[in-house]
């Protein structure tokens, strides 16, 4: 195994977006009802800007919380297959009781909006401790929300809405995590053991995006899927066992990072990696990186933030806020070139998307909309069905299992809605949230809901029993 990374330099501060500072780690006092074992790797020599240097091989403890045994996955961003859609047959409740579904567990959380990954009865969290000024990635029982494991470094990340908003991605061999300041840790996922580590600012010249980086890595195969969008290199596919990094994509647009994630594609028997620069969209190839396809027709000025949505037949479905609206793509494959062609743009006030992704489920496209409303779109463009003056979700997460959309507002109020063309059709309502920033992306496994606002993470069982 090669460590890749041992002592990382940090860039400046992302820019200032004037977020208030409201509360700090909230994972209470010392405990005392577990056996604690420290973990450190040899403190290695490390290079330093302004004094500060990084250790990203960390501090790992090991906590008493024990493994659900529990079924159900949601091992990663929008799920097993980045869909935003449980593929699961679990059934979940169409009805609640007035105070909302069952809370299973609840726990404090530093100020972010990173959602959860769930696999093998364990929920994974890319969480910050402003105390200690660490990135801390967290192994908690889905079972009590009780902490296994926590790998820890120190990073310094300022208030900046929030700080944490990537979602890990899980295997049964490997944990990859991106940090606030684009850091990317694997670890063991059962034992929280360190592999290696990447600064991308150091290593690619990245620059952190505004609001910290919220892209969430993939995992494919035995290789992590990473966007650094840096000087010279657009992504990179990197060995999960040894982090070796496989091959490069040059980054001959010089594109810059975005809140975007990585989505695989496949089209005319060719597995791609679709991708949202600064810039551009593009397509690697993942078999050697090389750019299948790019277009430039897809920019915002200010932040890139939903993921590209597959809608099939080689269509692609971007939407943006800031005046952006959404775009649909489609590739074309002529004499071995793949082209991306525009079939039609919309206009804010149609669709667009400040910052979830939208869904596409059973032909239909599904989102929230600038203004808060939830649509429902046809791949024409055309919307089916929009919530009222009286249904709005602000700018809230939204996930669908067994038929049904659960959409959350910025206050935390969780709503769930009929995913159907036929119209607007609301089951219930409650509030699950104290719901300041309630934007953390949910994940859905076996029946329960891991949802989450600016510092509080919670469990809700809302499968029929």
């Amino acid at each position: 195994m090669r460590e890749r990374i041992i002592g990382i330099a940090i860039p400046g501060a992302a820019a200032i977006a004037g977020a208030a500072a409201l509360a700090l780690w909230l994972l209470g006092g010392p405990r005392t009802d577990f056996e604690v074992r420290l973990e450190q790797a040899a403190k290695p020599p490390g290079a330093s800007v302004a004094g500060v240097v990084v250790d990203l091989r960390g501090t790992l403890v090991k906590l008493d919380g024990k493994p659900a045994d529990a079924p159900g996955a949601w091992p990663g961003f929008r799920g097993p297959n980045r869909t935003g859609i449980s593929p699961e047959q679990t059934k979940v409740q169409r009805e609640w009781p007035q105070a909302g579904p069952p809370a299973v567990w609840s726990i404090g959380v530093g100020e972010g909006h990173a959602g959860a990954a769930v696999l093998a009865g364990r929920a994974y969290l890319h969480d910050y401790d402003h105390e200690e000024q660490a990135d801390v990635i967290r192994c908690l029982s889905l079972a009590d929300g009780k902490d296994i494991w926590r790998h820890s470094y120190k990073v310094p990340v300022k208030r900046n809405h929030g700080m944490s908003r990537a979602v890990p991605a899980v295997t049964e061999k490997y944990l990859v995590a991106l940090g606030p300041k684009c850091h990317v840790s694997c670890l063991d996922p059962k034992t929280g053991q360190y592999k290696w580590s990447i600064d991308l600012v150091r290593e690619f010249g990245t620059k952190v995006p505004a609001w910290y980086a919220g892209q969430c890595p993939l995992i494919d195969g035995d290789r992590a899927i990473i966007a650094p969008a840096g000087k010279d290199v657009l992504m990179i596919a990197v060995d999960c066992e040894t982090g070796e990094i496989i091959w490069r994509t040059p980054n001959t647009r010089e594109w810059k990072m975005t809140h975007v994630s990585v989505v695989p594609m496949e089209f005319n028997g060719r597995r791609m990696y679709v991708y949202c620069g600064k810039g551009g969209v593009a397509g690697v190839s993942a078999e050697d990186g090389v750019i299948l396809w790019e277009t430039t027709d897809w920019r915002i000025s200010v932040a890139t933030v939903p993921t590209p949505v597959l809608v099939g037949a080689g269509r692609i479905f971007l939407s943006g806020g800031y005046n952006a609206g959404s775009m649909m793509l489609q590739l074309e494959e002529e004499n071995n070139t793949i082209t991306a062609q525009t079939l039609f743009s919309l206009s804010p006030k149609v669709f667009g998307s400040d910052q979830q992704t939208p869904i596409f489920y059973d032909g239909y496209i599904y989102g929230v909309i600038p203004g808060g409303r939830l649509v429902c779109l046809d791949l024409e463009g055309r919307h089916v069905w929009a919530s009222d003056s009286t249904n709005k979700f602000g700018i809230g997460p939204y996930t669908i299992a067994d038929g049904i959309i659960f959409v959350m507002d910025d206050h935390g109020a969780l709503t769930m809605v009929e995913a159907t063309p036929k119209g607007y059709s609301r089951l219930a309502s409650a509030k699950v949230l104290p719901g300041h920033d309630s934007w953390g992306p949910m994940a859905f496994a076996g029946g329960k809901l891991i949802v989450r606002d600016l510092t509080t993470m919670t469990c809700l069982d809302v499968g029929v029993h």
